[in-house]
């Protein structure tokens, strides 16, 4: 993983809660605030910069007494004015400036020109800094479909006004792990700004190109709990931390503490986990075909990624129409009940043969009765 890797940036109060019927009550924000803070997050973003969200000074204050300061706190803002000021009242660690980058939604959306934008992006940024906010962070919106020689211009604007990191937003999930590399090591190279990405699910690849984006050299990446967000949602926490954790070596992280923090969220959210959802879905450690079950009772790396306890999970073995001769031999044995290979072969066609089989296989004790006959 690149060495210029800083951490994981979770929207799931911002982005999260833009999700159509989610509403999180200041409760559950607070308690979202806690688990984010025991995973590990390095950055929460608290929310959109706005009067109209005159919750977020007092969470603010929770998460500063929640964080003792190992989490930086940010807000999400638009270049306009009044916004800039209600975020200075909350005294951020971190701005997020957003400012559109395509020519779609300069001149549709806005109706304004490139000229306007780098015009609003230099008076945006001074007033920010007139507020004395630590980190300013400038988000370029719908980055992948961005003129390139434009979206560099943006990004040295940016780095003339003082912005301390680009934020790329890939916002209709267009992008691709091969695109989002080339786009941010363009960036990188002209701008000399450290980048950020923000990644839409809408093909199914959002955490696949944030990875993507930090093996090329970015140092954020964006994340919401259960990729909740817009449409088909963003780059999924749980994924990200796993992975980075558990395949590149990222100890920081509590991988143990996601599936209560997915859960949370997935009760306030009405957002059911689906059973095989990556990392934290409840079946993704059951296993009943005869080939996978051997090379798991011969040695479990055969067939997982990582064990189960890293993820507060536990392993189940079931067996039952699918099983095979050779898982049924390891596990008899294991259970102390050794069978020779003759055996076997008959339990597994009466496995198979077998009416009125449970959905979970059969037990231990079960499965003990039936080989004894």
């Amino acid at each position: 993983m690149t060495p210029n890797f800083h951490g994981i940036i979770d929207s799931t109060l911002r982005e999260g809660e833009q999700t159509p019927g989610v509403n999180f009550s200041q409760e559950l924000r607070y308690e979202i605030i806690r688990q984010l803070c025991q995973v590990g997050a390095e950055e929460i973003e608290l929310g959109v910069a706005s009067e109209k969200n005159s919750h977020l000074q007092d969470l603010f204050t929770f998460a500063r007494k929640t964080s003792k300061g190992r989490q930086r706190l940010g807000l999400w803002c638009r270049c306009h004015d009044g916004d800039i000021v209600f975020a200075a009242s909350c005294r951020p660690d971190v701005l997020s400036l957003s400012i559109p980058a395509s020519d779609l939604h300069i001149s549709q959306r806005l109706q304004k020109d490139r000229s306007w934008i780098l015009r609003t992006l230099r008076q945006a940024v001074a007033q920010a800094r007139t507020f004395g906010i630590p980190f300013i962070s400038l988000g370029l919106e719908d980055a992948t479909r961005a003129d390139p020689e434009f979206l560099c211009l943006l990004a040295k604007t940016a780095a003339e006004c003082g912005v301390q990191r680009l934020r790329l937003a890939d916002t209709v999930g267009i992008g691709s792990p091969a695109t989002i590399t080339k786009m941010v090591k363009m960036l990188l190279q002209k701008s000399g700004l450290p980048c950020g990405i923000h990644t839409h699910n809408d093909f199914g690849m959002a955490t696949a190109n944030a990875i993507a984006a930090l093996e090329a050299g970015a140092s954020w990446i964006d994340a919401t709990v259960l990729g909740l967000g817009e449409r088909a949602g963003n780059c999924r926490l749980e994924e990200a931390v796993a992975f980075l954790c558990l395949q590149r070596g990222m100890e920081r992280y509590q991988t143990s503490r996601l599936a209560a923090l997915c859960q949370t969220v997935s009760k306030a959210a009405d957002i059911p986990i689906a059973r095989n959802h990556p990392v934290i879905g409840e079946a993704i450690f059951t296993c009943e075909t005869g080939l996978h079950l051997h090379g798991l009772t011969v040695n479990p790396d055969t067939y997982e990624p990582y064990s189960p306890e890293k993820v507060g999970a536990n392993r189940t073995m079931r067996f039952g129409h699918k099983s095979g001769k050779r898982a049924l031999c390891n596990h008899l044995h294991a259970l102390g009940h050794p069978i020779d290979d003759d055996r076997a072969e008959a339990l597994s066609r009466e496995l198979r043969n077998l009416t009125g089989l449970p959905l979970q296989g059969l037990s231990d004790s079960e499965l003990l009765r039936l080989a004894a006959r």
